[in-house]
C-alpha cells in the first residue's frame, strides 16, 4: 500500500474523531490534552494512567469519552479495602449443584475507568496486571477473554496525599501513558462555573462503535513511519538507559535508577502513529514522537536517590534528552 493509499484511508476514518471530540467539549472545557491523549491511548491500544490533584474533572473525563463510544463502561472506585475478587470476579458455591459457579467482576466491560487506582494495596492493583497485558482473566482454573477493544484509564492523586501507596514498577510499566493535569486556565474556569454551577445534566450522543475502533487501529497499523524515526525513537530510549554515553547527558548518569524498557520503544512507535491518525495523516513526522514522548517516558525512568535529593525530576531529564538527541 502506498503513502497516498494509507493517507486517504486516514482521512476517511478519522473524520468520525472530530465529531467524537465536540462531543465531549460539550461537558469539557478545555484539557485539549487529556481528550487527546486518552484518544490516541484508545486508538494505539494502550492503557491509561491520569495523575493531577482532585478536582480537575479526570473522573469526568473519561466517563464523557466512554459514552461517546456504543461501548460498555465500568467504574471501579479503588479503597484501602477493595479485595481482588471485587475486580476480576470469583467463583460461587452453589448449594443446589454442590458446584463452583464463576462470578466475573466489574473488569469485564470495554472501558474501564480505575478510579484513585493508588488508594488500594498493592495486591488489589496486581489484579489487573494480567487483565492490562493479555486482555484476560482467570477465575479458578478457567480463563476468559476481555472484550474488544479493552482500554483501563486509571486516575490517581499526587503521591503526597495521605492514603495513597505507590503503584508496583510492573503495574505502572503496563500502561502506555501518564497524563500530569494541570490546572484550567482563568478563562477556562469561568466558562466551566457557568456551564456547572446550574447543575443541568449533560448528555453526549454515542458517535463511534467499537467496530469502529478495531478498523482505526487497523489503518494506523499501515501509518507509514521511516527507518530514521524508528532509529530515533530508540535513540531516545537508550538515552535514559545510558545517558554517559552522551556528551551532554553525562550529568544524568548517576541520576537514574533505571531507564525505559523495550515495552517503551514499543509504546512510542504505537503512540507516534496514532498521533498521526489524529492528525488526519498517512505518515509519521518527528513532531508526532515528540508531542507523546514525554507521556510514554515519564513513568517509566526510576530516579536514583541523588535525583530527588537534587530535586530533579523524571520531566527534567526527558527535556533535556529531546533537546539533545536530533534525527540523523
Amino acid at each position: 500500500m502506498t503513502i497516498d493509499e494509507i493517507h486517504r484511508q486516514v482521512l476517511e476514518k478519522s473524520a468520525v474523531l472530530d465529531q467524537l471530540t465536540s462531543e465531549v467539549h460539550k461537558v469539557i472545557i478545555g484539557q485539549e490534552y487529556m481528550i487527546k491523549r486518552i484518544l490516541v491511548g484508545l486508538l494505539a491500544n494502550g492503557h491509561i494512567l491520569l495523575e493531577g490533584v482532585p478536582g480537575l474533572a479526570k473522573t469526568l473525563t473519561v466517563q464523557t469519552i466512554a459514552n461517546s463510544i456504543h461501548a460498555s463502561f465500568k467504574r471501579i472506585q479503588f479503597t484501602p479495602d477493595l479485595l481482588p475478587a471485587d475486580v476480576t470476579g470469583t467463583l460461587i458455591y452453589n448449594q443446589k449443584t454442590a458446584e463452583f459457579t464463576p462470578k466475573q467482576g466489574p473488569i469485564f466491560a470495554n472501558f474501564i475507568l480505575a478510579d484513585e487506582i493508588n488508594r488500594a494495596p498493592s495486591k488489589v492493583q496486581s489484579a489487573l496486571l494480567e487483565a492490562m497485558q493479555e486482555r484476560q482473566v482467570t477465575i479458578g482454573d478457567t480463563t476468559y477473554p476481555l472484550p474488544k477493544p479493552f482500554l483501563v484509564m486509571a486516575t490517581q492523586n499526587p503521591l503526597e496525599q495521605e492514603g495513597t501507596y505507590p503503584l508496583p514498577e510492573a503495574q505502572v510499566d503496563r500502561f502506555m501513558l501518564k497524563l500530569l493535569i494541570e490546572y484550567p486556565n482563568r478563562e477556562e474556569e469561568k466558562k466551566i462555573m457557568n456551564l456547572m454551577v446550574p447543575d443541568e445534566e449533560m448528555k453526549v450522543s454515542a458517535i463511534v462503535t467499537p467496530q469502529q475502533i478495531i478498523e482505526m487501529r487497523e489503518v494506523i497499523k499501515e501509518i507509514h513511519m521511516e527507518e530514521k524515526l524508528k532509529d530515533y525513537i530508540l535513540d531516545l530510549v537508550f538515552a535514559t538507559r545510558e545517558p554517559g554515553k552522551y556528551r551532554n547527558l553525562k550529568e544524568f548518569e548517576n541520576m537514574i535508577e533505571c531507564g525505559a524498557s523495550p515495552r517503551a520503544t514499543i509504546a512510542l512507535a504505537r503512540a507516534a502513529k496514532a498521533h498521526a491518525f489524529l492528525e488526519h495523516r498517512g505518515y509519521v513526522l518527528p513532531d508526532d514522537i515528540k508531542a507523546i514522548g514525554k507521556d510514554v517516558l515519564r513513568h517509566r525512568i526510576i530516579l536514583s536517590y541523588e535525583a530527588e535529593a537534587e530535586q530533579i525530576n523524571q520531566d527534567n531529564i526527558i527535556n533535556r534528552i529531546f533537546d539533545e538527541i536530533e534525527i540523523a
